[in-house]
């Protein structure tokens, strides 16, 4: 297994963080989903206008068909073990006067990093997909015109990565990152 490693001084939260696909079936908790959503409302958002919603659903009721028939076949092989099916958009205007929010969707990525890092400190995964298909959920969430949809998550118990099949088993596998200097520039931006 990688062993992460920060080349400078961060708090091991970030480092135990992880996507996770292996997931165990078992439930999760309203008040559980709730303090996801709370760490997720305390995100820093352009003139606090807030513009992240979700829209959930939870395993063996009647509308999680709904929201796992939005995934690709790749994600509906190891998401069904989740507890929570979570489809994220964003407000594209301010509340305030309607104008355009040029930063809907970064303030939006910004409550989910607070809720993926409350679901490390749960010890819950807390895994993003981008494999799903954004014009239907549109339909079938009944998502307004003025609003993004971002991303779906799955939310569910650690499970065991011998559960998955050995193509997704690889993918279980701790990642590391690119050094900080590739990601930062003083002055301007270089190649």
């Amino acid at each position: 297994m990688t062993q992460r490693r920060a080349e400078h001084k961060i708090d091991a939260l970030f480092l135990k963080r992880h996507s996770s696909r292996a997931m165990s079936g078992e439930k999760i908790l309203l008040s559980e989903l709730m303090s996801l959503f709370e760490a997720a409302r305390w995100a820093p958002s352009s003139y606090n206008n807030q513009p992240w919603r979700f829209i959930y659903a939870f395993r063996e009721t009647p509308v999680w068909d709904k929201f796992f028939n939005l995934l690709v076949p790749a994600n509906q092989s190891w998401a069904h073990r989740g507890g929570v099916l979570i489809v994220v958009i964003s407000h594209n205007n301010f509340e305030y006067d309607n104008k355009p929010a040029r930063t809907h969707s970064f303030d939006t990525g910004a409550a989910l990093e607070n809720f993926a890092l409350q679901g490390t400190l749960m010890d819950v995964v807390v895994h993003g997909m981008e494999g799903f298909n954004y014009d239907k959920a549109r339909t079938e969430l009944n998502v307004p015109d003025d609003y993004t949809v971002e991303a779906m998550f799955v939310v569910g118990r650690p499970g065991k990565k011998e559960d998955l099949s050995p193509e997704l088993q690889k993918h279980e596998e701790l990642t590391t990152r690119k050094k900080v200097e590739e990601l930062i520039f003083e002055g301007s931006f270089k190649k």
